[in-house]
């Protein structure tokens, strides 16, 4: 047994971390959720505006987070995999909330099918991190790495969503250069959000490996 280990062994432990990552991927779920509002008619102000605040309460437990790690002496996890998967998970949200934001800076009157499917492939991922990240409290670890598996296989389907959107656009000899510049602007938005799902399974996959 190592001596971190050790010490969390016989000293009372903070688990409020848990507590607040949990309460991370809510609001995660939550801002894609209403991401996805703008595939069914929503406007794209109304959309950005939800979203917006999901990712200013999603800062302030970033926030929370940093603080009780200055406080906290033990932590249930090492410190910087605490930091790592709260900074990932926010930066998904951050994503999210910046693909929002291009829906209005664009002025993008409704998500082409390639979007739809996208932000699709991105509700399903962040159901899965809502749904599985309690099982690090628990120290469930098969299942972290299971989510992971799922997760990893919803980023592959997400990523041949992207390319085959765009190669469609830059072969459309009919479309608009500014409309291709801002399909193609979204949808990378939407691709970085994906990508940092695929982070954060990776980094529940470490954690598993870790203490498993």
């Amino acid at each position: 047994m190592g001596l971190q280990a050790m010490i969390r062994w016989i000293l009372p432990r903070e688990d409020i971390f848990y507590g607040l990552i949990e309460r991370q991927s809510v609001l995660l779920d939550e801002a894609a959720l209403a991401l996805a509002e703008f595939a069914k008619g929503s406007p794209a102000a109304t959309v950005h505006e939800t979203v917006r605040e999901l990712e200013h309460q999603a800062d302030a437990i970033v926030y929370e987070i940093e603080d009780q790690l200055a406080r906290v002496f033990v932590t249930p996890i090492d410190r910087e995999d605490i930091q790592l998967l709260a900074t990932a998970i926010d930066d998904i949200i951050d994503y999210i909330n910046l693909t929002a934001r291009t829906f209005v800076l664009f002025g993008v009157p409704k998500p082409t099918p390639p979007m739809v499917e996208m932000m699709e492939v991105l509700v399903k991922m962040a159901a899965v991190l809502r749904a599985e990240l309690p099982a690090l409290r628990r120290h469930d670890y098969a299942k972290l790495i299971a989510a992971g598996r799922v997760i990893k296989q919803l980023e592959k389907d997400g990523d041949r969503i992207f390319r085959n959107a765009v190669s469609d656009l830059f072969h459309d000899p009919a479309i608009e250069a500014k409309v291709l510049l801002r399909d193609k602007e979204v949808l990378e938005d939407l691709e970085l959000a994906i990508d940092k799902c695929e982070t954060v399974a990776e980094q529940l996959k470490h954690l598993a490996v870790k203490h498993g």
